[in-house]
């Protein structure tokens, strides 16, 4: 990254004194920051953002300086070299803008209360206190707060509080640690408090809208996973305490903040007696992942934003690690192989993807680098290969001992590869670095040619791409033992067929577990020697096939007409993640028809053929001692029900509704939203809508509102679409950070289509004024174009958003969502009749 200078090079801090006094009431922050460190010339610049600067001393005594904001600096020049201490007086605004220092907004029994949090990642320390704020200048703190408090009220820092003098808050100075896990947070707060096993204090904070009993099952989650990766990573946790803090108004998921971790409330809080069971396994792998973080991230962090994932990526690893390790019976990483597999495999396919490690300087560009489908699941994936390549023996060796070297320090990604290649005896570098580096990822040929069983390597791409010719080293997980560790080349002939395949036994598989970062394209006697043994193959082998021919068929590898016919043969499965897979598949044949046409009928009557047996074998009510994997297919096949407009299913789903009317919340969260959404779309009234969305405004169960959410944006009706739309912009009914979700559902509702596309359009500056600074604010972009695929729509999406393309941070995600809906409408084109054909085939 020549021609651009970091702030830590000029100036490197040791020890900062921050003292902030922060009035909620005027909405101003004043303070002073004193910062201990290393001239490295005279003059410096440190970073601050929206202050007024009102004094900078340079050991003791006034030095010029001059504010830059285009590059959020203060330059300043200092009469020498080497250890100075630099005081920052200043003042800023305490914006809404859920960065920086921020409040969060929520009610209890009517009344409005607010209290205040942080988020420092990436680039938003600087908002709070004048700092070098880069993850490479770790020092240590001692952060003294003053606040307008009132009594009974709470305030929590990364370090326990040491004393309160004169209304100020002192806190134990930190460790060495980097300013983006700087945080803290005060209010009227609850909470519950126990210690692990080797005497680390382990808390859940939440404000006093939430019941009690909802901060239980985090806290047990938290203990038990500190205690699990002090003994994996076999590194003790580096701080007196671990807290949890739930915020009601929290842009990201989650913040790995040392020692102060916080969360949206949807993945801290939940009802411990009525959440379903994949919600649970949601908020448990989010607080596993931060927790990860505690070590992978926070005690060791990445030298530069372009290392990113080396966070990113080995805590989603880790989060389902812990998870399957401290609840072994949820079998959480069948989790793992329907969520993250399928959105990195899908993203990683489109021509411009960035590669998971990424050169980065501008800090809008930096926020544009958390695409949770590369550096965090693919990264994940990448990892979870090198794991099964290694072991975890291997694996825990090579993290204790990276921990050891670079504690309370940074690295870099080679630091990682050299410390578990080394405790494992392989050259893991040079493997990794072919994922690491390169975008995309390839599509295996295995065909018998001439007799012999051969294998190829060539990129995948979904819609055009440019095949630059990338090779991978590829892990390739066979089930003949003639195939190699790993694939290098880009085509190998492993032998004569018939003589392997009478050897084995068995047809011939890759990616055994699909731990690999690859799909498979089989030949048409291979694949149909798998098919005719397909009852024969565990579940994530049968999930692998379907997924793998599902990219095919979206990469025109394949036509989508082709994998119709074998829907039914998956149909009766009682896995999950066969279910998942199979729905994937089925909910995509949707775009191949237009809503109420012959086809779409045709379609449900597909749907109900397909969930028929599993929705009479299951039910609407679950059951006591059901399997998880009944309770986590309910919801697939119900959903499947509904949309084939089964009369059984609507008028059970209705009586459902009726029987809990006067208590919609009591009723089973694994169904709830499916009796919601259907009493709206077929029974619904203005008086039924105003009662669910006054519902929404007085509930605090995240999994609540959420199932309201899904219900109120599937309404037919235009009058109150346009109601709901004219919400939008009222943060008492929907707050920012929960926006994005209720223009996606409208947006994906035929008759709300147009409606949420025109407010997009009409409001997109108060949008980007409102949501503008977070690292979610491209994902507008994204959901717009998972549900466009008509040439209309892409040319009205190429219109609006073309013109924003040299926008920093928006440019890459404008020119990927223009692809794939470009990609979209051309398959739909190509496909549409025969994939159509194929469903009245099936069900005539």
């Amino acid at each position: 990254m020549t021609g651009i200078t970091h702030a830590y090079d000029t100036f490197q801090p040791t020890h900062y004194d921050i003292f902030i006094d922060i009035d909620r009431g005027t909405k101003q922050i004043s303070g002073k920051s004193v910062i201990d460190g290393d001239a490295q010339q005279k003059d410096i610049f440190i970073q601050q953002k929206n202050m007024e600067i009102s004094s900078v001393q340079a050991d003791g005594k006034d030095v010029p300086f001059e504010v830059d904001n285009k590059k959020e600096a203060i330059n300043i020049t200092l009469p020498k070299t080497g250890t100075t201490t630099l005081a920052v007086t200043y003042k800023a605004p305490l914006t809404d803008s859920m960065m920086g220092i921020y409040p969060s907004y929520y009610e209890v029994d009517g009344v409005k209360k607010e209290i205040i949090g942080t988020q420092f990642e990436t680039t938003f320390a600087r908002q709070a206190f004048p700092s070098v704020d880069e993850p490479e200048a770790k020092a240590k703190f001692d952060l003294a707060i003053k606040f307008d408090e009132k009594p009974g009220e709470t305030i929590l820092a990364n370090m326990p509080e040491v004393k309160n003098e004169n209304g100020v808050h002192y806190f134990d100075t930190t460790v060495r640690m980097s300013t983006y896990l700087i945080a803290f947070a005060f209010g009227d707060l609850q909470s519950k408090i126990t210690t692990t096993k080797s005497g680390v204090k382990v808390g859940v904070f939440a404000t006093k809208a939430h019941k009690a009993n909802e901060l239980d099952f985090a806290l047990d989650i938290a203990k038990r996973a500190i205690e699990f990766y002090e003994d994996f990573y076999q590194t003790p946790y580096p701080l007196p305490h671990s807290w949890q803090l739930a915020l009601p108004d929290f842009s990201a998921g989650a913040m790995e903040n040392w020692g102060l971790v916080t969360y949206r409330e949807a993945y801290l809080t939940l009802d411990p007696d009525n959440t379903s069971l994949d919600t649970k396994q949601l908020v448990a792998t989010v607080i596993t992942h931060e927790l990860a973080h505690q070590w992978f991230g926070d005690l060791v962090t990445m030298k530069w934003w372009d290392d990113l994932w080396l966070n990113e990526s080995f805590a989603n690893m880790m989060e389902y690690v812990s998870v399957d390790a401290i609840e072994p019976d949820w079998h959480v990483w069948e989790m793992f192989q329907t969520s993250d597999v399928p959105a990195a495999l899908q993203r990683d396919a489109t021509d411009g993807v960035q590669s998971v490690h990424v050169d980065v300087e501008d800090p809008a560009e930096i926020d544009a680098l958390f695409d949770s489908a590369i550096v965090y699941a693919k990264g994940a994936r990448m990892l979870v290969m090198m794991r099964a390549l290694v072991g975890d023996d291997a694996l825990r060796k090579g993290l204790k001992n990276y921990f050891a070297a670079h504690q309370y320090h940074n690295a870099q990604g080679n630091d990682l590869w050299s410390a578990v290649g080394e405790a494992a005896g392989m050259d893991i570098g040079g493997i990794m670095n072919t994922w690491l580096q390169q975008p995309g990822y390839p599509v295996v040929s295995a065909s018998v040619v001439d007799g012999k069983l051969t294998l190829s390597q060539q990129q995948f791409f979904i819609g055009d791409g440019v095949d630059k010719g990338r090779q991978w080293k590829i892990p390739l997980n066979s089930n003949y033992e003639v195939a190699p560790t790993i694939m290098s080349d880009k085509t190998i002939e492993l032998g004569d067929y018939a003589k392997l395949r009478e050897e084995a036994g068995k047809p011939f598989r890759i990616n055994v577990g699909n731990n690999s970062h690859f799909i498979v394209k089989y030949d048409d006697e291979l694949l149909k020697d798998i098919l005719d043994h397909h009852d024969e193959l565990d579940a994530i082998s049968q999930l692998q096939i379907l997924q793998d021919l599902r990219l095919l068929a979206e990469g025109k590898q394949i036509s989508y007409a082709s994998i119709v016919p074998l829907l039914p043969k998956f149909a009766d499965s009682h896995s999950n993640v066969v279910n998942a897979a199979l729905y994937r598949v089925a909910n995509d044949l949707k775009k191949f028809v237009t809503p109420d046409s012959d086809e779409e009928k045709q379609l449900q009557v597909l749907f109900d053929k397909l969930s028929a047996k599993e929705v009479a074998r299951l039910g609407w009510a679950p059951k006591n001692g059901e399997s998880n994997d009944d309770q986590l297919t309910r919801p697939y096949v119900l959903n499947a029900a509904l949309y084939a407009k089964n009369t059984d299913a609507i008028a059970s789903a209705h009586k459902l509704f009726e029987e809990n009317s006067s208590n919609l919340a009591a009723l089973s969260a694994d169904i709830r939203p499916y009796v919601l959404r259907n009493e709206v779309k077929n029974f619904g009234s203005e008086e039924l809508f105003d009662n669910l969305l006054s519902e929404y405004r007085k509930s605090s169960d995240a999994s609540y509102k959420q199932d309201l959410n899904i219900a109120l944006t599937a309404t037919p009706d235009a009058k109150l679409i346009s109601k709901l739309i004219g919400k939008f912009e009222d943060a008492e009914t929907i707050k920012p950070q929960d926006l994005r979700s209720w223009y996606r559902g409208v947006l994906a509702n035929d008759a709300g289509q147009q409606a949420a596309w025109d407010w997009i359009r009409n409001d997109w500056q108060w949008l980007d004024d409102t949501v503008g600074g977070d690292m979610e604010f491209t994902t507008y972009i994204t959901v717009t174009a998972m549900v466009f695929h008509t040439p209309a729509r892409l040319a009205e999406f190429k219109a609006f958003f073309e013109p924003k393309l040299n926008t920093p941070g928006m440019t890459r995600e404008i020119q990927m969502d223009i692809k794939v809906v470009e990609t979209r409408v051309k398959l739909i084109e190509a496909e549409k009749d025969a994939v159509n054909a194929a469903v009245a085939e099936i069900v005539k």
